[in-house]
């Protein structure tokens, strides 16, 4: 009994000495700037191993240290790194920002890397300059922000597709989108919109959770993917949550969005003026014109005293308010991290019938479980419900509407009802009554409704094997389900041809399952540094389609397919691909100076013919940190200077899930079930190649104040995916092979400066980049676009370019059409056969350069910053020219203003023919219809106000803000359309772009916000 109590007193003595020597430190760490706390500093304790903590979201600390500890070391991302020694229990301190801004810390593929010690070519966009910015996609909210990247809307109608090219678009017929990565997961970017317009599926992404956006430009950067990365990636990483106090922000904001511009059309009178002349000048009756003109103004002669005056522009647009609610957690403790967000979104669109609502919610969770185990998981869920329009080739889209005659009352005064509805007394449509469908008519008795339900996550674990040695495994995947509901009542256009109404619902299911395996070796030797990645990755896509049409409905109240008495069609179909990749990558780094950079991938993908199912995409750069050399440390004014090149590999394989394979289709005839052939094969298809050479240079002054960075580069496509014409006696009208080759050179430029420091805080960024795309070999062949066919693809011209004859305005004569022969270069002769006219370059859809400014200014809790986006040197092709812009000369559809020029008196110069009702002369695709498409837009501006932190510890708050934001606030063009940024969404792809066919504007959105941290 004694022996075991003197064992417990000495065990008790031995606990109590070794507290005696272990004193506790406790303070905190704030920014040498402002004062204000920064959480997740790493403090450690000088020469002694495994004893250390983080500061909590207060900045605060505490640390048990050994009574023979003297020095503090505090560590913490974009600041210098600081020792204190210790006196005393308690002890503060401030940090100071490290101003060698090219040490930030940017995400590569299946790692990190520091700015500088990175030899290929990437972008930063930070999460903070894009949150809260009402667009309804990430795309649009860095358009303007990076060099390189060319970023287009294809209107003003929410959740449509958007363009986004990095370096220039590198294939003519496969996909030119990049590759999106979020949280190490390649994304479904496909489009499954039934109306042929395209949809974007990034919509689904909230970019409140966006921490930071990385774009791969150069092969160096993107090769470790391989087969998808000729058209660059774009790596998006999402919030995560930091040790210490649980942080709750609540972020809202409310605004309301009109159109950036109108276009000019006639009004009453005018309308009245030039169509009486035009029949005139055509030899048609003026009885028959006033019948017409009757007709129009609702069957009475207002059309004389111009009493009606509608200007149908305005009757498209709605009260269009948007708002937005975002409540995040997150924090956590030095083993468990966690980022929990839910976000409400509700747009209308300003154009009739158009909305956007949406709902998601995020939950990344990171735990360490052993000192060697870290598991994690990140989880996305959305629901997105968008309220589409019918596509701009049709008489339904809202823009179309301006076609119609201003002299037509918007309500019949004969029924009370909206124009065009159903006459009374025949129950049918009044076709002759207003000029065209009113498009009004379908917001009423029609809907097209598109649904997203989307999961997208990942599970990760990371062991760690050695010291220098690491293992992860993710396993991720993108469930993308997506229903369209539509339904045509009985005053839709669509019920002419199946009357009591027409529905259609289809559904796509795509899993896009993914894995990726992988080694992580870092090691320093001496003054070398090993950064080695290798490992394997598969991706299995698959999309099952399902799509019913009905017809023949009781009434409009009936608009569910089990209302339907005759089902017109069904179909079911299901496709899938499957991609199995092999990837590694070493960087060495010798001194801080000399860089080396060496990447390989090879993919095997079942889209290719067995003869080359497998290709090998290689790259390699190397850095010099010339500011890090002995020469370079007497002088001032360089603060930092890297040079740096790379060149390698890429590849593409966007293209349909079957083009290698011989192809049969089911066939039926008088009852009977049997197949056919439907596509030849081709074993040796295999990826377009492009193989990429870039040169760079960063360089900061000033000890960082000012910085830049200079890219110069060459993209050289080979092997383009094409569908080559095969002769017709195969049976066959084309076959998918590799031919041709296209290329891209250009530069980048990027400034960034610190105007002022201090209290008064000015900062300025400034980008950019010129790309010149051309086809340098198509054997002969000529691929046209949609449309007119006016956009096409020629050896030795721009991809895109647009070609048709030269119009030369009207013969000072007569007033007729007037082309360019041009048989010869320099040939002016002219013509009235348009026939005659040879075809030739007329413009280029393709900017001569793209550009971006952003400011951003600070005072106190005042903040204000703004960014400009400039596109400037492209055409643009209106394909609505020959309804809106003919000089009367294709119908009674309303003129746009500058037809009032039209030639009237012999000898008179002007470009527009005399007026002459339906000669449909002068209304061929031409020059006639292209414009300048260059513009300066005021992207974004933001004022806000942050509450005084004193202020806000009365109420318990970490931080309140308040602002006011714009976007797409003006624009600057001497375009004539609509909008200078646009790309009519049904017709649209790689070769039509600039193609102008009734296209909304884009959104014009002011909003007002609150965001509170708890």
């Amino acid at each position: 009994m004694k022996k075991n109590l003197l064992t417990v007193l000495l065990v008790f003595s031995c606990i109590s000495i070794v507290f005696a020597q272990n004193s506790v430190i406790t303070g905190k760490v704030t920014d040498q700037k402002d004062g204000s706390p920064l959480p997740g500093v790493s403090v450690t304790v000088k020469g002694v191993s495994g004893t250390g903590t983080q500061t909590g979201v207060d900045g605060a600390y505490k640390l048990s240290v050994p009574s023979t500890a003297k020095v503090l070391i505090f560590k913490f991302l974009g600041y210098k790194e600081a020792e204190a020694a210790i006196n005393g229990a308690t002890l503060n301190i401030q940090l100071g920002a490290d101003s060698k801004q090219l040490s930030e810390v940017v995400v590569v593929g299946y790692g990190t890397q520091s700015k500088r010690s990175l030899t290929g070519s990437v972008s930063k966009i930070k999460g903070s300059d894009i949150e809260n910015i009402p667009v309804p996609s990430l795309e649009s909210a860095i358009q303007g922000r990076t060099p390189g990247v060319y970023i287009q809307a294809q209107n003003g109608k929410l959740g449509q597709g958007i363009q986004v090219r990095v370096r220039g678009a590198s294939s003519v017929s496969a996909g030119s989108q990049p590759l999106y990565v979020v949280d190490g997961l390649p994304i479904t970017v496909d489009d499954f919109s039934t109306n042929g317009a395209s949809t974007n599926p990034l919509v689904d992404l909230n970019q409140n959770d966006i921490a930071s956006i990385e774009i791969l430009k150069d092969a160096s950067a993107a090769a470790i993917y391989g087969s998808r990365a000729s058209n660059g990636v774009v790596l998006v990483t999402t919030k995560k949550g930091k040790a210490g106090a649980t942080v709750i922000t609540y972020n809202q904001y409310y605004g309301f969005s009109s159109p950036t511009g109108e276009r000019k059309f006639l009004d009453a009178k005018q309308y009245v003026t030039f169509f009486r002349e035009a029949a005139k000048n055509a030899g048609v009756s003026s009885t028959k014109i006033e019948a017409r003109l009757q007709r129009y103004s609702a069957g009475n002669d207002d059309y004389k005293t111009y009493k009606i005056n509608t200007d149908w522009q305005k009757q498209i647009i709605q009260h269009a308010p948007v708002q937005n609610y975002n409540l995040v957690f997150s924090g956590g403790t030095e083993k468990t991290k966690f980022y929990i967000s839910g976000t409400y979104n509700n747009q209308t669109g300003y154009l009739l019938g158009n909305s956007l609502n949406q709902y998601s919610f995020r939950t990344n969770i990171e735990n360490q479980a052993t000192n060697w185990l870290t598991v994690g998981a990140n989880l996305s869920l959305s629901r997105t419900r968008n309220n589409r329009l019918d596509n701009d080739d049709q008489f339904s889209t809202p823009e179309q509407i301006t076609a119609l005659a201003p002299i037509t009352p918007p309500i019949d005064p004969r029924t009370g009802l909206v124009s065009g509805a159903l006459d009374p007394t025949t129950g049918n449509p009044n076709n002759n009554y207003p000029t065209y469908f009113n498009p009004i008519l379908n917001s009423i008795s029609s809907y097209y409704k598109s649904t997203d339900f989307r999961n997208l996550g990942n599970l990760f674990a990371q062991v760690k094997i050695l010291p220098s040695l690491s293992f992860r495994s993710e396993v991720g995947v993108d469930i993308l389900n997506t229903g369209e509901d539509t339904y045509n009542g009985s005053l839709t256009l669509r019920i002419a041809s199946t009357p009591n109404g027409l529905g259609v619902n289809s559904s796509v299911t795509s899993v896009n399952f993914n894995t990726n395996n992988f080694l992580q070796f870092t090691k320093d030797i001496g003054k070398s540094n090993i950064d080695a990645v290798g490992g394997i990755t598969y991706q299995r896509q698959q999309n099952d389609l399902n799509s019913l049409t009905g017809s023949q409905f009781p009434s409009d109240a009936y608009k569910k397919l089990n209302s339907s008495a005759d089902i017109l069609l069904g179909s079911s179909t299901s496709t899938a691909y499957s991609l199995l990749s092999y990837f590694s990558r070493v960087n060495y780094k010798y001194n801080e100076k000399y860089l080396l950079s060496l990447s390989g991938r090879v993919d095997g993908s079942s889209r290719f013919g067995v003869n080359h199912r497998y290709g090998f995409f290689p790259a390699g750069s190397v850095g010099w940190v010339i500011s890090e050399e002995g020469f370079m440390k007497k002088q001032q004014l360089i603060s930092e200077l890297k040079l740096r090149a790379s060149y390698g590999l890429t590849g593409n394989s966007e293209i349909g899930n079957f083009p290698s394979r011989g192809l049969f289709s089911a066939f039926g005839y008088a009852g009977i079930a049997g197949s056919r052939q439907t596509q030849l094969p081709n074993p040796d298809l295999k990826w377009e190649t492009t193989a990429q050479a870039d040169l760079g240079l960063e360089i900061g002054f000033f000890n960082g104040r000012l910085s830049g960075e200079f890219d110069v580069y060459q993209k050289k496509t080979r092997d383009l995916l094409l569908n080559v014409q095969v002769p017709g006696t195969s049976g066959f009208t084309t076959i998918t092979q590799n031919l041709g080759k296209l290329q891209n050179k250009g530069i980048e430029l990027q400034i960034d400066s610190k105007n002022l420091v201090g209290d008064v805080k000015w900062s300025t960024s400034v980008n950019f980049s010129i790309n010149r795309n051309k086809i340098t070999d198509l054997k002969g062949q000529v691929i046209t676009g949609s449309g007119d066919a006016v956009n096409r693809a020629v050896e030795g011209q721009p991809l895109g370019i647009f070609f048709a004859p030269e119009f030369a305005g009207a013969d000072p004569n007569n007033g007729d059409a007037l082309y360019y022969v041009n048989k010869t270069p320099g040939d002016r002769t002219t013509t009235t056969d348009y026939n005659l006219a040879n075809p030739v370059v007329i413009g280029n859809p393709n900017p001569k350069f793209i550009a971006g400014l952003n400011n951003t200014l600070s005072y106190k809790g005042i903040d204000f910053s703004f960014l400009l986006q400039q596109v400037n040197g492209n055409q643009i092709y209106n394909g609505a020219g020959q309804y809106m812009s003919t000089s009367g000369d294709n119908g009674y559809d309303n003129q746009t203003i500058d037809q009032l020029n039209a030639w009237t008196t012999k000898g008179q110069i002007t470009m527009v023919p005399q007026a002459r009702l339906g000669a449909s002369t002068g209304i061929s695709p031409s020059s006639r219809y292209i414009d300048n498409g260059s513009y300066v837009r005021l992207k974004n501006i933001v004022l806000g106000y942050n509450f005084p932190k004193a202020m806000l510890a009365k109420a318990k708050l970490q931080s309140v803000r308040v602002y006011v934001q714009a976007t797409n606030l003006a624009t600057w063009t001497k375009y004539k359309g609509w909008d200078p940024e646009l790309n009519s969404d049904a017709f649209s792809g790689n070769i039509t772009q600039g193609y102008d066919f009734y296209a909304a504007p884009q959104a014009k959105t002011i909003t007002f916000g609150v965001n509170v941290g708890f």
